[in-house]
């Protein structure tokens, strides 16, 4: 038996809404527009509450608006959903694309269940994972502005030949370059202050990162992210805001997935095509493990000093699991490579059992934490 629902479907945008309106018990659509203003929207809201008889749902696809429109919608009354857009069905041959056509869309394969729901994070995992983002964004700043200067003293013949750059001694030399021409010297110096100014914003957001990992509920899933190779505060931070609600992913394979880890496959009857990995979900997690996994290509020793700082004060069973798995994926790199695989693809390979491993040190920890809450 179909479920009794009113279900609205809203192409969100920065001014106005378009909405699609499908009530319990009627096939035709009632179309509107709604301002994207507060007062507009609740009673947007209480019309619609009023106007139905069965409970209302709503939804919209992820995008700049965030969850702040759900969190709005949800305090006026109304139940919200936030859709993935890439996983939204679309025909093939259809090629006209419009504000009242999406709203109507939304609706008809929300009412036919085919439509995948993001997991919402609460405002303050959104805020530490803005913060996160932030401190990326500010990361390619800087290497931009660094080239910037760079491409500018090529040009001018200046190379620095003492060693490598972006050291103590090679700051030094930058700041003792002297210049004839005076719209030169202009020039050097905005790109000089444009790199110390991105150097100081990534020390700010880096001491802002290393105090909310101190905090709660950051403190123990950061802690033990940071026993693995390869994984330090920064790294450890963002893939725990970035993996919000670990809980949701009910297995390793299934957080692999989410993260396009997994290969990509067309098979037709008889025929199996496999191709490279899905590279669907966040992009920033993966990158992240890919980055931790060319560590595992160096081989396996003894931890470093710096390895076993951060194991300190940090629970056995954790450090045996990174254990275990610095083992296991500096062999199965070694192998593929071995095996003749490209080293690019052999890291891909070690990244997603990387991801694995991550899934059962925060899943077990997870559930550690409460039981510790109930024990309180």
């Amino acid at each position: 038996m179909k479920e009794s629902i009113t279900r609205v479907g809203i192409d969100a945008h920065k001014k106005s809404h378009q909405v699609a309106i499908r009530y319990w018990g009627s096939e035709d659509l009632v179309e509107l527009t709604v301002v994207n203003e507060p007062g507009a929207l609740r009673r947007f809201v209480k019309r619609v509450l009023r106007e139905s008889e069965v409970p209302v749902e709503m939804c919209y696809e992820a995008g700049p608006c965030g969850f702040s429109l759900k969190r709005q919608l949800e305090g006026y009354g109304a139940k919200c959903f936030v859709v993935a857009p890439s996983l939204i069905p679309v025909k093939p041959g259809e090629r006209v694309k419009t504000n009242r056509r999406d709203a109507k869309k939304l609706v008809n394969l929300f009412e036919g269940g085919l439509l995948t729901m993001i997991a919402e994070p609460n405002e303050g995992e959104e805020a530490v994972r803005d913060l996160c983002r932030c401190r990326e964004a500010v990361q390619k700043d800087l290497v931009r502005m660094k080239h910037r200067l760079e491409k500018f003293l090529m040009r001018r013949a200046m190379y620095y030949k003492q060693g490598e750059q972006w050291t103590e001694r090679h700051w030094n030399w930058l700041k003792g370059l002297r210049f004839e021409n005076a719209v030169d010297r202009v020039v050097f110096e905005q790109y000089l202050s444009q790199v110390e100014q991105q150097k100081e914003r990534l020390k700010v957001l880096d001491q802002a990162m290393q105090d909310v990992s101190e905090e709660e509920p950051y403190r123990r899933p950061v802690g033990w992210l940071k026993c693995f190779h390869g994984i330090d505060t920064v790294t450890a931070l963002s893939l725990v805001a970035e993996l919000y609600g670990i809980e949701r992913f009910e297995s390793a394979r299934e957080l692999m997935a989410y993260l396009g880890l997994v290969i990509s496959e067309q098979s037709s009857g008889d025929q199996r095509s496999r191709g490279g990995i899905t590279k669907a979900g966040n992009r920033r997690v993966r990158r992240l493990l890919v980055e931790c996994a060319w560590q595992y290509a160096r081989g396996y020793g003894s931890p470093s000093k710096a390895v076993l700082a951060r194991r300190k004060g940090q629970p056995q069973w954790v450090i045996e699991i990174a254990e275990k798995a610095q083992r296991r994926l500096t062999r199965r790199y070694w192998r593929l490579v071995q095996r003749g695989k490209e080293k690019k693809v052999a890291v891909v390979a070690v990244a997603r059992e990387l991801a694995g491993f991550l899934w059962s040190v925060l899943h077990a920890g997870v559930g550690l934490v409460e039981e510790l809450k109930v024990a309180d």
